[in-house]
């Protein structure tokens, strides 16, 4: 007969264990201690098997049954409830530990692990765990595309929309690298392909008159901020590097008595080794600051530890402190600077100066080739380079070219 909830609510406990019997396997285990509890008996392969349905009054008779319904409806298709049951808790368990921001950290690791530049790396981590802080604890296969459309139109909104565009094309690494993983069934950064406005290309900030790049080499020796930070941006402007590439860059690249700085592969934008040739002014920075670094590994160190390089936006800031805006410089722009005032010389073949920059041309054997072709071009090329930046700096030149 079946139960009722009459029943069902006064029962009361005996000294054993005691079953009140709905129909088909469903009863209700009351326990000497007072607890109430479904239980469901059924049969799966020719075994007898038992499994929990809930405690009473949190579930009630027609929430035991609906349960039991369920279960039941899994033997019909030959699946076992306690097996399906046990591989959803190891689903639930598998969401929580998946969380994005765990899976963010994966893909860094996987990054570094992979060579990519430590430059590179910084401004993944930038993107993944502080811009896309709000996603870290969910789990990541129920990130929607509407949640990361929010964070990324929050970026949008204030102004940053190549940052937007950035972070959105990281998620969608972590995204797909879970994917890889079985982790994930989609990457909804793809559905966001247009939803933000369009990057606004604005050439960087560079200075190109001769007068006033002069102006800017005296300021950075009159500099009174961290020492490592002004001869970080004189060895910028004296080797027409990436700002990246300077910040990382460490003593076992230097070679003063060749006088070459090697970048290996790793920390090269396009993932290729480049010979960098230390003019006499280049060196004269690097053993200024050596007081400083001392006997650690990078030669431009954070303020804050010796381990650390200079941050990101250090060299931007410093030139807003010396009174250069946005719009007349940044730190990038001294390669601009270079390129700009190296190829108007008329001094230079273009192809030396793409060398020294480390542009790779379209021919991967032909940029092999003129590695090594257009060295001794490049050590001539820096070296009267680092005299141009002297001159304008003593205001001895107006422009030394036609």
């Amino acid at each position: 007969m079946p139960l009722s909830d009459l029943a069902v609510r006064k029962a009361k406990a005996a000294e054993k264990p005691m079953k009140l019997s709905d129909e088909q396997g469903l009863y209700l285990l009351v326990n000497p201690a007072g607890s109430k509890l479904w239980r469901l008996d059924y049969r799966f392969d020719g075994t007898r098997k038992t499994i929990s349905l809930g405690k009473y009054p949190e579930i009630t008779l027609a929430d035991a049954r609906e349960r039991r319904a369920e279960a039941r409806k899994l033997l019909a298709h030959g699946t076992d409830p306690s097996a399906d049951r046990k591989a959803a808790k190891h689903r639930a368990e598998a969401e929580t530990q998946n969380t994005f921001g765990a899976l963010a950290d994966e893909y860094l690791v996987r990054m570094r692990a992979s060579g990519r530049s430590e430059a590179t790396i910084e401004k993944s981590h930038w993107y993944l765990k502080t811009l896309s802080a709000s996603l870290a604890d969910q789990p990541i296969a129920q990130v929607t595309a509407a949640d990361v459309l929010k964070l990324l139109q929050k970026i949008e909104a204030s102004g940053r929309r190549e940052t937007a565009h950035k972070t959105r094309g990281a998620i969608g690494a972590v995204f797909r690298h879970a994917v890889a993983t079985l982790r994930a069934t989609g990457d909804p950064t793809s559905a966001l392909r247009n939803a933000l406005l369009p990057v606004q290309v604005v050439n960087r900030a560079a200075l190109t008159d001769p007068k006033k790049l002069g102006g800017l080499m005296r300021a950075l020796d009159d500099y009174d901020g961290w020492p490592t930070l002004a001869a970080a941006m004189k060895f910028l402007a004296l080797t027409a590097a990436r700002p990246g590439e300077v910040r990382f860059a460490t003593w076992a690249e230097i070679d003063l008595e060749s006088g070459v700085w090697r970048i290996p592969a790793e920390r090269m934008k396009m993932r290729r080794a480049h010979d960098v040739p230390l003019s006499p002014a280049a060196a004269v920075v690097l053993n200024g600051i050596k007081r400083f670094s001392g006997d650690e590994r990078l030669i431009f160190p954070s303020i804050r530890s010796v381990l650390r390089p200079l941050s990101e936006n250090a060299m931007n800031s410093a030139l807003r402190r010396m009174g250069y805006t946005g719009e007349e410089m940044s730190a990038h722009g001294f390669r601009s600077t270079f390129s700009t005032i190296a190829n108007e010389s008329g001094k230079w073949s273009p192809d030396v100066i793409e060398a020294q920059l480390a542009h790779v041309p379209a021919d991967r054997i032909r940029s092999i080739y003129n590695r090594s072709k257009y060295w001794d071009e490049r050590v001539k090329l820096m070296d009267w380079w680092a005299n141009q930046l002297k001159s304008m700096k003593s205001n001895k030149i107006a422009r030394s070219y036609p």
